[in-house]
């Protein structure tokens, strides 16, 4: 049996407050709306009760933030794809921000495991004067416990239509990309946080931003390699590589941490579930 769980998440900005409605079908659900910055700023957390995707099973979530509102939206755990036989498992978010509407997306990673067959997709559009900060982290396989990604393959993309497209397809018989230098450079963690705006930034912001998130990664975690550029003029990246998870979060998140206070004057509020 496999499973095609939707869920839409939809926030409005609602006499002074960003509120969260959202509608599913199978296994996925949103958490209690939490105001830990004041009522602006709605926080949500998205549930899969199963924990994980094996052969044929489908996530596909959509958010969209209305005019005015401003949303951060994490999980409690990671994606996990299991392996699977030949049915692919696929996590499918697509983004919809409207004119002025801010979003943090920062989900935590994604698990390939040996022997998956899985697709990580999302897609965001940004109206003018919509902003998004958002991250995509994966990991191969398990190497702490021993289940290396010795078999097995997952497609990343990343999309901002007619922005920004990053795919990679990464099969673990694909020894020269897993090892070359011009490729993961024998890491098994990869991870990408972008700034995204819905039209041009300034060239005094954007020097500014860049300088912000430079700072951030002039002290790294061992093993850890990043770097940050404009690709145009609508997008910060940061791109990143690691041997394992943790060291990454920490990167990604001062990133965060540095953009939020640059780009909006906003303190660093991480989501209540980092800390559990």
């Amino acid at each position: 049996m496999t499973w095609h769980a939707k869920l839409s998440l939809n926030h409005r900005w609602e006499d002074a407050r960003t509120t969260a409605r959202y509608e599913h079908t199978g296994p996925l659900r949103i958490l209690k709306s939490l105001y830990p910055e004041g009522e602006a700023i709605c926080h949500n957390v998205i549930v899969h009760p199963p924990g994980g995707l094996v052969g044929g099973d489908v996530l596909d979530i959509r958010v969209r933030v209305d005019a005015g509102a401003h949303a951060l939206v994490s999980t409690p755990g990671a994606t996990r794809f299991y392996a699977s036989d030949d049915l692919e498992t696929a996590q499918r978010v697509t983004i919809d921000l409207a004119e002025g509407a801010r979003l943090e997306w920062l989900p935590l990673e994604a698990l390939a495991y040996p022997g998956c067959r899985a697709l990580n997709q999302l897609t965001a559009t940004l109206a003018p004067g919509a902003e998004m900060l958002a991250w995509d982290v994966t990991a191969l396989g398990l190497p702490t416990s021993g289940q290396p990604f010795s078999r097995g393959r997952i497609t990343q993309r990343l999309e901002l239509p007619g922005l920004w497209l990053e795919q990679a397809h990464i099969d673990a018989s694909d020894h020269r990309l897993l090892a070359s230098p011009l490729g993961l450079a024998g890491q098994r963690c990869l991870g990408s946080l972008l700034f995204a705006v819905g039209e041009p930034l300034g060239r005094s912001r954007r020097e500014h931003l860049l300088d912000a998130v430079r700072s951030s990664l002039q002290s790294l975690p061992q093993g850890v390699q990043a770097a940050a550029t404009c690709p145009n003029p609508q997008l910060l990246l940061v791109r990143a590589l690691a041997p394992v998870v943790e060291p990454m979060m920490t990167t990604l998140q001062g990133c965060w941490a540095a953009l939020r206070q640059e780009a909006w004057q906003l303190k660093p509020v991480p989501p209540r579930i980092w800390g559990v």
